[in-house]
């Protein structure tokens, strides 16, 4: 039996994962906490013992970066998969370089997480094709500066869609981006269906991968979060 913690702060997606596990015949529930602090307390707990670590970036109190650093000190043996809305190259090679063996957007969860688990334990890195495919065309970017535009000067996106283009990109919510924008949740939504129209998408990772493409994202670190 593998037994696996969870570190999501979202209640829903941490039931979700629960049930998951729950319903496998090779995985435990060994915990499912919110926070980095929670993590790092029950990773430093000498009683406890865990084979894979289910975690979210986008943490409350820190980064989910914070815990797979500490899980591959204290729990050496443990693999990590990330499971978060930051779906840019950054946070996916700041994840690898901090021990993460798999990467999954969450807008592209699938159904039986246990199963993607099942597969990394088996030799597997589960990626999102979305998030593959941002990263491979980032580093064709690197490898042929020469090909990549400046922006794309016919989708014209205003500095209000920009910022909130950016923030999207970030895994922000609709209500927080209005805080933060200090504007109405129904503006930032007009704002959003315009971005959507200019793009020629329907969703919001569509959005981030094809501003990704475009270069219309600014390079976004851990620092970020």
């Amino acid at each position: 039996m593998w037994q696996v913690l969870i570190v999501e702060d979202d209640p829903q997606m941490r039931a979700f994962f629960s049930a998951s596990i729950a319903g496998s015949a090779q995985l435990s529930l060994a915990a499912a906490v919110s926070s980095v602090a929670a993590a790092k307390a029950w990773l430093d707990a000498p009683a406890w013992h865990v084979d894979v670590l289910l975690v979210d970036l986008g943490l409350p109190d820190g980064s989910g970066l914070e815990v797979i650093r500490h899980a591959a000190l204290t729990h050496p043996a443990c693999e990590a998969l990330v499971v978060s809305m930051f779906g840019d190259e950054a946070n996916v090679l700041a994840s690898i370089e901090a021990g993460a063996l798999g990467y999954i957007h969450k807008d592209a969860t699938p159904d039986d997480i246990a199963q993607t688990i099942l597969e990394m334990k088996a030799g597997a890195s589960p990626i999102s094709p979305m998030i593959a495919r941002s990263v491979l065309a980032k580093y064709r970017m690197l490898q042929h500066p020469e090909t990549v535009p400046d922006g794309d000067p016919q989708i014209g996106l205003s500095p209000r869609e920009r910022d909130v283009l950016n923030l999207i990109s970030r895994g922000f919510s609709y209500a927080e981006i209005a805080h933060l924008q200090s504007v109405s949740v129904h503006t930032v939504r007009t704002h959003i269906k315009s971005l959507y129209s200019k793009l020629a998408v329907h969703s919001r990772s569509e959005a981030v991968f094809e501003a990704s493409k475009l270069g219309l994202l600014p390079r976004m670190g851990v620092a970020d979060l």
